[in-house]
């Protein structure tokens, strides 16, 4: 059991988890904050005062930080999946930890979905000399996916951290005098 405990293997994930979340969910706020410029507050409408070449650098930098959220959140799916295998916590005393799974790997493949438009948009940006109206149209395709399921996904990720800080659910052996 103590060998356990002092694995490297599940500490080494579990570093890798709280690095790489924090790089996806700060890249995802990035991007939802640099993606509101673009439009009418409220709406789903561009704004018409951008000009061309604004708009054209504010979809660069979407792809940009979009790069950054695909990689991190890969990192963060592999060594969460490391962490769940190896560490010592058993589901069954640890609630907390059941729920942040579900509430993660339910999600997947929502994330993965709007991985594929996140490529095409990266894909579309720097290999090809696409207008801004086909980038538009997939920033719009990305905003209304999967009638806002990202958006739930986000709010579930947020209730991961409440969960991995306050420990709900946790099972407490009762000690023997």
């Amino acid at each position: 059991m103590t060998s356990e405990i002092t694995s490297p293997t599940w500490r080494g994930a579990l570093f890798i988890v709280i690095i790489a979340s924090i790089c996806w969910l700060g890249g995802a706020n990035i991007r939802a904050l640099i993606g509101s410029q673009m439009l009418r507050p409220g709406t789903l409408e561009f704004a018409e005062y951008l000009a061309p070449e604004a708009e054209r650098e504010i979809f660069r930098l979407l792809s940009l930080s979009s790069i950054t959220i695909i990689v991190s959140y890969l990192a963060t799916l592999i060594s969460s999946t490391v962490f769940l295998s190896t560490c010592p916590f058993k589901m069954k005393q640890h609630g907390w930890l059941l729920m942040s799974a579900i509430l993660f790997y339910l999600f997947v493949p929502v994330e993965f979905f709007v991985m594929y438009l996140d490529g095409r948009m990266i894909y579309l940006e720097f290999w090809t000399t696409e207008n801004n109206q086909v980038l538009r149209e997939l920033f719009l395709a990305r905003l209304g996916a999967l009638a806002g399921a990202p958006l739930i996904a986000t709010l579930c990720y947020y209730t991961i951290i409440f969960l991995v800080v306050f420990q709900p659910l946790k099972k407490i052996e009762p000690r023997l005098a």
